[in-house]
């Protein structure tokens, strides 16, 4: 009895893996359209026991949104919508002790933590970003990703000083004497007055200490 069932049941199996799609190449082909580049990794989500006809051509895939994929086969005539988490790693600076605002950032304040960083607020400072002279804009609770809105570089130009103003088009460059009106440092934009004409102007502090007017 037990050899007859075994009979039975073998050409079903090879017939169900004739029949229908792989579940495991329907998520991998999710999984594939979410992850690319090396640090994204993604899982889908499909219940083993979904039965869809075998594809007889390559699986069409189409991004719906971050958390959706679209997968189907014209060949057999079904569309799936796939549920799919993604997640990007990232080794990022983690607080190790609460800051207060105006603190200085230095390497006793942070540890280097590998997160998921796909869902951050804004944007992170990567682990081996110089924190020289950078503060805290805000209290920074212990354990938080530090995030660059929250850590105010070196101010290399004071409320007050004579700064030079450079603008640029079609190959020609004007300078011009000006004043900041407020602190700023390297790749920040600072409004300043030119000196001459007393018009206020906004531009982006060079390393040069200069600021490019845009």
């Amino acid at each position: 009895m037990r050899a007859l069932l075994f009979a039975i049941l073998v050409p079903n199996a090879v017939l169900g893996a004739q029949t229908f799609h792989p579940v495991t190449e329907i998520a991998r082909a999710a999984e594939t359209a979410v992850a690319i580049s090396p640090d994204i990794s993604a899982t889908a989500t499909l219940d083993p026991g979904l039965r869809l006809p075998r594809c007889a051509e390559p699986l069409s895939v189409h991004v719906v949104n971050t958390g959706t994929v679209e997968v189907s086969c014209s060949a057999a005539g079904w569309r799936l919508y796939v549920p799919v988490r993604s997640q990007r790693l990232q080794q990022v600076y983690v607080l190790r002790r609460p800051l207060a605002p105006g603190e200085v950032i230095d390497a006793s304040a942070v540890g280097v933590e590998t997160r998921d960083v796909s869902r951050s607020p804004g944007g992170i400072v990567p682990a081996g970003t110089p924190l020289e002279g950078r503060t805290a804009r805000r209290a920074l609770p212990a354990g938080s990703v530090l995030l660059a809105q929250d850590a105010v570089p070196p101010r290399s130009i004071r409320r007050g000083d004579p700064v030079t103003l450079i603008s640029r088009s079609g190959g020609v460059e004007v300078r011009a004497s000006g004043r900041a009106l407020a602190a700023a440092g390297v790749d920040e934009r600072l409004s300043v007055e030119n000196v001459s004409s007393r018009r206020v102007v906004q531009g982006v502090v060079l390393a040069s200490g200069e600021v490019l007017v845009r």
